[in-house]
């Protein structure tokens, strides 16, 4: 009855989704959805050859990588990748091609079936055109031969996997993937520039095999590109150094120098502030890509599920040992040269408010100094106007007298003397309101003019 059931149901289905209203979709859900199943590990089984490239371009030149993809793939009778493409792989005739395409690199892998008694001799590589090989832009940052043989064909000892395909050298390998197989590599570049990767496969499926290949590369890919930190660090050091030793000598001479020294201080400091951001700008994407790196440099040796070989280092082991101290270096000048930042944005933040003090001050007295003439010229000003007074009471009086006399010959008894002295008063009190009266509306007038602009 429970099949019966879903078998009905299941015929169902399509006439009742049809039926179903949904909101629009986001313009983005379709490419947001793929993108968790993009580059999915290329299944692979034992015995195989794998030649895998990282290369680092630059970003104004990222579209050759797309451009010299669809040259081989048209070369070799392939389907041409669209431009926008982030990963591609083809069945190309003699070997098997995996592209893809990160945000600072760009990587590479060439399969082809078969190991052989030396499973390094002819890699997978040689199976590629050289002139294609040769025209892939970019600068590799990562290159390795990975072999992957039977464990039931022969399965060495650790030392004669080191004296056969590692010229003697210390490896480092465990039992991966629940001891479905055994890893080994030395993480040296040989002399053919290539790293090298030897898988014995017990019983690995397929996608289960090319899911170990993927990790381990991406372990040697991503701890390299973790590493492109600790130059920049190094360099980085002695400019932390010298910058601190300013600042110290910047900070004593504000806790001694006198207010005429202030102006110099800052532009000094604000100098300094600025190599600081500039450097520390220049610095942010690497230091905060390497972190990104490591951490997916741990998360990649955690899915390997690794078990101890007796006397070999770990993966994870190498690791830490020889990651872990590089990154620890990369983020002490990170957090120093950010430390630097903010004392000096404090430090300058201090001498700008004692600048902005200073000058505070200065424009106090200056005030002080303008009211001080203000008042001196106020009584000018009324001194003036006294003056003024007096002078035009004198010019009209004068006038009157010549008026005064003029009478006289008219007929009418008139005293100039005595008629000039009782207007003495009255002439005195109209010049000193008609004065009083000019200087009100000139004030007017400027206040008016002064609140319309």
């Amino acid at each position: 009855p429970l099949g019966r059931a879903w078998l009905e149901a299941e015929a169902a289905w399509p006439r009742a989704s049809a039926r179903v209203n949904r909101p629009p979709d986001h313009p983005r859900r379709a490419e947001l959805n793929d993108e968790v199943h993009a580059r999915p590990p290329e299944p692979i089984a034992a015995p195989a050859r794998i030649s895998y490239l990282a290369t680092i371009s630059d970003p104004a030149r990222r579209a050759a990588d797309i451009e010299a993809l669809a040259s081989l793939a048209g070369r070799l009778g392939a389907a041409i990748p669209p431009r926008e493409a982030n990963h591609y792989s083809a069945d190309l005739g003699s070997f098997r091609l995996k592209w893809e395409r990160h945000t600072e690199f760009t990587r590479y892998m060439f399969m082809v079936g078969g190991t052989g008694p030396d499973p390094f001799q002819e890699p997978a590589l040689a199976f590629v055109p050289r002139e294609v090989v040769a025209g892939l832009p970019g600068q590799v940052i990562a290159a390795s031969h990975v072999a992957i043989r039977p464990a039931s064909e022969e399965e060495l000892d650790p030392d004669a996997v080191a004296d056969r395909w590692f010229g003697g050298a210390a490896l480092i390998g465990s039992a991966v993937g629940g001891e479905a197989a055994t890893a080994y590599t030395d993480f040296r570049i040989q002399p053919d520039g290539f790293t090298r990767f030897l898988i014995q496969d017990r019983h690995l499926a397929p996608r289960q095999a090319g899911r170990l290949i993927q990790r381990l590369l991406e372990i040697d890919t991503y701890k390299t590109l973790a590493l492109l930190a600790l130059p920049v660090a190094r360099d980085l050091v002695p400019f932390l150094k010298q910058a601190e030793s300013d600042l110290a000598a910047i900070t004593n001479r504000l806790a001694d120098g006198t207010s005429q020294e202030e102006a110099v201080l800052l532009e000094r400091l604000t100098r300094l502030e600025a190599e600081i951001e500039s450097r520390g700008a220049e610095n942010l994407f690497r230091f905060g890509a390497s972190a990104a790196y490591y951490r997916l440099v741990g998360q990649r040796i955690r899915e390997l599920r690794e078990t101890r070989i007796e006397g070999l280092q770990t993966f994870g082991e190498f690791v830490e040992r020889r990651l872990a101290p590089a990154m620890s270096t990369c983020d002490a000048a990170s957090t120093r040269q950010a430390d630097l930042s903010g004392r000096i944005a404090r430090a300058n933040q201090l001498l700008s408010t004692r600048v902005e003090v200073a000058r505070s001050r200065q424009t106090n007295e200056v005030l002080h100094s303008m009211n001080r003439r203000a008042q001196l010229q106020l009584r000018l000003q009324e001194t003036v106007e006294g003056l003024s007074v007096a002078a035009i009471t004198y010019y009209v009086i004068g006038l009157l007298g010549y008026l005064f006399k003029g009478l006289k010959p008219l007929g009418l008894d008139v005293n100039p003397e005595i008629a000039m002295a009782v207007s003495i008063p009255i002439v005195l009190v109209l010049a000193a309101l008609g004065i009083r009266y000019i200087r009100h509306t000139v004030q007017r007038q400027s206040q008016a003019a002064e609140r319309g602009g």
